[in-house]
């Protein structure tokens, strides 16, 4: 236990960085002249040790940096603090009978531009103070007589042992152009103004601080966008908990009953929910959205069967009306919500309950029935966690992915339901609106970048803290010995 918790502690994030930190400073400390001069060009600790391909290329990273500082990082982060000073304007001048447009400041490249020079130079941090830490390493090895690669052995080790690093290489620039750089740019637009009064390039923009933060978290006169936000925050997190749960154990069900030896045509059975998957999702929610509208086939049928009159005189539908409003009354509509997806997601995880069914140790079962256990008692305590403990990871990833499932709540929704709630539809929401349908429509029909970008960020905080809490408490379970 005590070597343990030394393990911990050598390896805990904030003792790294300081180790980091502290390699560095040893390097610029103890290195020779040709690591000193390392500090101001970086390619000569490595030239010193005749590693000539490192010394090209670090020298050259080098000169790219310095000017990219110069002609595009400097331009642009001059501006960042203030995201431009000089507006568009377009003036007719009457001597070539045109319009002409003035030198103005693009608000939103500004800060794009500024955001992937800080990144920029972030990475370039970290490579100057490992490339301070590798030419040192080399006076060490040097010192202590020890081997170092040669060009022609740094070549096959790029594309031999090191082989991975080079593929990995485009992956990794993708990753972070397409998913690292956005978030940042997410975040600062929290800060800014950025809506459909100050749209670039016609507008500029300009930093706000927490005012938009304070927006979505306080009600008040004038605000609803608090009050919207609270609300559609519990629903998002209620829809995601029962979206997951209903599918995950209905998946399990129905694969335990298919899979029953007294089942007859199991592979019939199979088959059929195999063929509701591959009928695209966008196409079957179209579909139910109109069978169940408030002239659909589904209201008409429940009227001729008298179930509309019965659901009247128990109170569930409002007398003054003669349909059932199942996706135009906000509680019909996220019951009717949930029901369908139950029916969209189940045979999805009835193919992964199969899979994991067909797996479970049989000497376990086996040993569980010749001891007398009933099959209730076999399912709570072998049956179930096992499928837990296989899938609980891909029921963490169905989690989060609930909270941004888009598809059911906006296909099945859109110009169909209507808020009748005046807070709500002042802040553009709906009562069965998700955080990230929300976020659609302040983008694509009421241009409010600003406060989308807010949700958007509460949102990826929401996912984040789930996900990296939730596999750390997997990770540190380590039942996997239980079930070999």
């Amino acid at each position: 236990m005590e070597e343990e918790k030394k393990k911990e502690r050598k390896h805990h994030p904030l003792r790294a960085i300081g180790r980091y930190f502290g390699d560095f400073g040893t390097a610029v400390v103890k290195g020779d002249a040709a690591v000193k001069s390392s500090l101001l060009f970086m390619g000569v600790g490595y030239a010193a040790r005749k590693q000539w391909l490192k010394s090209i290329v670090v020298t050259l990273l080098e000169i790219s940096f310095v000017i990219v500082c110069i002609f595009y990082a400097a331009p642009n982060l001059a501006k960042f603090g203030t995201l431009g000073t000089v507006e568009r304007e377009a003036v007719f001048d009457p001597l070539t009978m045109q319009q002409t447009v003035n030198d103005y400041d693009n608000s939103f490249l500004i800060l794009l531009n500024s955001i992937i020079a800080l990144f920029a130079i972030f990475v370039f941090i970290l490579f100057y103070i490992h490339n301070m830490k590798a030419v040192y390493e080399l006076q060490r090895m040097e010192e202590e007589k020890l081997h170092i690669a040669t060009t022609e052995e740094q070549l096959r080790a790029i594309t031999g042992k090191k082989f991975h690093i080079t593929l990995l290489s485009l992956p990794t620039i993708g990753v972070i152009l397409m998913n690292v750089i956005p978030i940042f740019v997410l975040v600062a637009i929290a800060f800014t103004d950025y809506d459909q009064n100050h749209m670039p390039p016609n507008k500029l923009l300009s930093w706000v601080g927490f005012s938009n933060f304070i927006k979505l978290f306080k009600s008040g006169i004038g605000n609803s966008f608090g009050y919207a936000f609270r609300k559609i925050l519990g629903w998002t997190l209620t829809w995601a908990v029962l979206a997951t749960l209903t599918t995950f154990i209905g998946g399990v069900l129905l694969a335990m009953l298919i899979n029953k030896k007294t089942t007859k045509w199991p592979k019939m059975w199979r088959t059929l929910f195999i063929i509701a998957i591959a009928v695209p999702q966008f196409v079957t929610l179209l579909l139910v959205r109109n069978f169940f509208a408030d002239n659909g086939i589904v209201n008409t049928i429940c009227s001729n069967l008298g179930v509309t009159d019965w659901l009247k005189s128990i109170g569930l539908v409002s007398k003054g009306i003669n349909y059932i409003p199942f996706l135009t009354d906000p509680h019909w509509a996220k019951f009717m919500i949930i029901l369908i997806n139950i029916w969209v997601g189940v045979p999805y995880q009835m193919l992964i309950a199969t899979g994991v069914l067909m797996n479970i140790p049989q000497d376990q079962l086996e040993s569980a029935r010749i001891d007398g256990a009933s099959n209730w008692k076999i399912f709570w305590k072998i049956t179930m966690p096992y499928i837990l403990f296989i899938q609980g990871p891909a029921l963490i990833t169905d989690f989060v992915k609930n909270i941004n499932n888009f598809n059911v709540i906006y296909l099945l929704t859109q110009n169909v339901y209507i808020t009748a709630d005046q807070s709500m539809a002042s802040a553009h929401a709906k009562e069965v609106d998700l955080l990230v349908t929300w976020l659609f429509r302040l983008t694509n029909e009421y241009y409010d970048y600003k406060m989308a970008s807010v949700i958007g960020l509460i949102v990826f905080i929401i996912c984040a803290a789930f996900t990296i809490i939730s596999f750390s408490k997997l990770i540190a379970g380590d039942r996997e010995e239980e079930y070999q």
